[in-house]
């Protein structure tokens, strides 16, 4: 299907309000009598709001329910982030189609020039509920998520064609020098908010990280993907059985090394016991799956591109708390609390900086 974009009856707005009737049949192309809205998820980036719709003709077949996602925040902390709105556009309506993950059906799709403001239609995936980042992921879990991301990362592996995408941009030094001094400016703030649930470990860790990131995000320049870049528990849609996954949040779809994304998941994603007695058959499910997709490597290969990504744990984690446009929250700062604790632990456990 081809996602309706920027239909002039149906322009983005920043109110759910807004999305009343006339809109939605203006963006849908039947005509709704009734809508109601209800908020749901704690996205740090944006919002959104589960929509029950009437139809005028009840025999219609569309359904009775979406989900509306939108910016969020105020537009000054917008400005800074809309290149992951305008990621998230570009991945629903042409870039989605050319791998093999499991994503939510995306009915309609609006942005404005600038991408500060945006809306997306999607697919209402009830009864599946997102996995929870406090408890992580069961091993069965893990399994299943990871032959979905091995179906995002496969299908395109080292395909050059990314490069021509001008929203997916490769790794390069002075992007790589700009985000690590980001990341170093961000780690004394973080410390400041969260370092009473840190240990001093984790706060040295922490810090660390902080001299050699920049080194870390020119480590891996070849062999170049399509990766999600915030591959969590929160972000994965659950079946209540376990299985299917469904993977969801796409602000931070870019161009890098697949490693950054398994580190990621498997660094933070499980309790660091049960992802030290299980990571090597995980990193095998991957490997397997993975394989299946055309790619050559083997399991001690993928299994230091795991060691290499992790990483990419504190980086989401210190970067997304300090510029997160949503305010903090007891939810929240559970939530990136026990993120940098198993990321940072993650880190100490593989030694990726051997690596780099």
């Amino acid at each position: 299907m081809t996602v309706p974009t920027n239909l002039p009856a149906a322009p983005p707005t920043d109110e759910v309000i807004d999305i009343d009737a006339a809109w939605l049949s203006a963006a849908l192309g039947a005509e709704v009598t009734n809508v109601s809205a209800l908020r749901v998820g704690t996205g740090q980036m944006g919002q959104s709001w589960r929509l029950n719709v009437e139809w005028a003709d009840t025999a219609i077949s569309l359904p009775t329910s979406f989900v509306a996602k939108m910016a969020g925040g105020d537009p000054e902390t917008r400005t800074l982030i809309a290149d992951g709105y305008r990621g998230e556009f570009l991945w629903y309506t042409s870039i989605s189609p050319t791998v093999d993950i499991r994503i939510p059906k995306c009915w309609y799709a609006t942005i404005t020039d600038d991408a500060v403001s945006f809306v997306l239609l999607l697919e209402d995936l009830a009864p599946s509920e997102p996995g929870e980042q406090l408890a992580g992921v069961t091993v069965p879990e893990a399994h299943v998520a990871l032959r979905e991301m091995a179906g995002l990362h496969g299908p395109r592996w080292a395909d050059p064609s990314l490069l021509e995408i001008p929203a997916l941009r490769p790794p390069s030094e002075e992007g790589s020098s700009f985000h690590a001094q980001i990341f170093a400016g961000a780690v004394p703030q973080f410390v400041a908010q969260f370092g009473e649930w840190m240990t001093a470990d984790d706060i040295a860790t922490l810090h660390e990280l902080s001299t050699w990131m920049g080194d870390w995000l020119l480590s891996r320049r070849t062999g170049l993907t399509l990766i999600h870049g915030d591959f969590r528990p929160d972000n994965l849609m659950i079946a209540p059985s376990g299985s299917p996954i469904t993977t969801l949040d796409w602000q931070t779809i870019g161009l890098g090394f697949a490693g950054r994304d398994l580190g990621y998941f498997l660094g933070l994603g499980l309790e660091t016991e049960l992802r030290r007695a299980n990571e090597r058959e995980l990193v095998a499910t991957y490997q397997e799956a993975l394989s299946a997709h055309g790619v050559d490597i083997t399991l001690d290969q993928c299994f230091d591109d795991y060691r290499l990504g992790t990483p990419q744990g504190p980086l989401v984690t210190v970067l997304g708390a300090v510029y997160a446009t949503a305010t903090p929250s007891d939810a929240s700062n559970a939530m990136f609390s026990s993120m940098i604790t198993r990321s940072c632990t993650a880190i100490r456990d593989l030694d990726p900086r051997s690596l780099v």
